[in-house]
């Protein structure tokens, strides 16, 4: 009989490559996972790990044993929504993970209005951004992270989790005042020169800039990096330089006026979709969240 913490552990440890990343997710340390894989070792009775210079990594067998882990946990919490009485409305806990501006413009009223409709439902929100909401669904902090990506960057897909499109924006271009005049779609070979400001936390806006300007002849100079839109629209209404914005940031900015154009040529696009493990996609907890959703599905 394998034992399902020290199976989780092996899952991970395929997932994020070191001993040290799988402690950290944890809350445990190096030696005390090493040694949790090790009896799993001499349970399975096979060489689970391999040390490859001062690091380790899974065997054939250690691999094929991670796969089954995914499906045997996933089976787990499966049978664990499965027991509860026929009919039961949604009650319990629902922990998610999601972004700032998606959080303010779409999660927080949705959640408002699903604590009215289901009163034995708790939903509670974690602001964190996508590559940490995906990694607390992960180690099974969170049941729901919501993530984005753009048409332009992708994403890949993330093993052992489900993707529910919640929903679609443009990303538009945030100009200084003296842009006012610029017609609209403005094209972006004008903002060669142009100082630009992207995000700080997310590969993906550097790329989504980097990849929007390349058909129109130049690399983006950005000069700044900043972690929040309010921040970024601030900076630019200053004539600090200029920026990719999607349009649901612009919702809540308490910054000055500034220019929002359309980008001429291929659209730019934000798609906004929710992970959470399998066994949890069609709960009643995460149905009760998407009907207050508009545009979910």
């Amino acid at each position: 009989m394998f034992d399902l913490a020290r199976l989780r552990l092996l899952r991970e440890l395929g997932h994020r490559g070191t001993m040290t990343a799988v402690a950290t997710a944890f809350g445990l340390t190096s030696s005390a996972v090493s040694q949790q894989l090790a009896v799993l070792e001499r349970e399975a009775r096979v060489a689970l790990l391999e040390r490859v210079g001062r690091r380790v990594r899974l065997t054939a067998e250690g691999t094929r044993l991670a796969a089954h882990a995914e499906t045997i946990l996933s089976a787990v919490e499966a049978a664990a929504l499965d027991l509860k009485p026929a009919g039961e409305t949604a009650r319990g806990l629902l922990e998610i993970a999601s972004f700032p501006s998606f959080a303010k413009a779409r999660l927080l009223p949705a959640v408002i209005r699903a604590r009215q409709r289901f009163p034995e439902l708790k939903m509670v929100i974690h602001e964190l951004e996508p590559a940490d909401a995906i990694e607390a669904v992960r180690d099974g902090r969170c049941h729901l992270a919501v993530s984005f990506a753009y048409n332009f960057a992708p994403r890949p897909e993330i093993a052992g989790l489900v993707a529910q499109p919640l929903m679609d924006e443009p990303v538009l271009l945030a100009l200084p005042p003296r842009w006012r005049p610029a017609a609209d779609p403005i094209k972006l070979e004008r903002l060669a020169k142009e100082d630009w400001i992207a995000g700080s936390r997310e590969a993906e806006d550097r790329l989504l800039a980097e990849r929007a300007c390349a058909p129109a002849g130049f690399v983006p100079r950005i000069t700044h990096t900043v972690d929040d839109y309010d921040l970024l629209l601030r900076m630019v209404s200053a004539g600090l330089g200029v920026g990719f914005v999607p349009e649901l940031a612009l919702r809540f900015s308490g910054a000055k006026p500034v220019v929002i154009r359309g980008p001429a040529g291929a659209p730019l696009r934000r798609r906004i979709y929710m992970l959470t493990r399998r066994a949890l996609a069609d709960s009643p907890l995460v149905r009760a969240l998407l009907s207050e959703l508009p545009g979910a599905g």
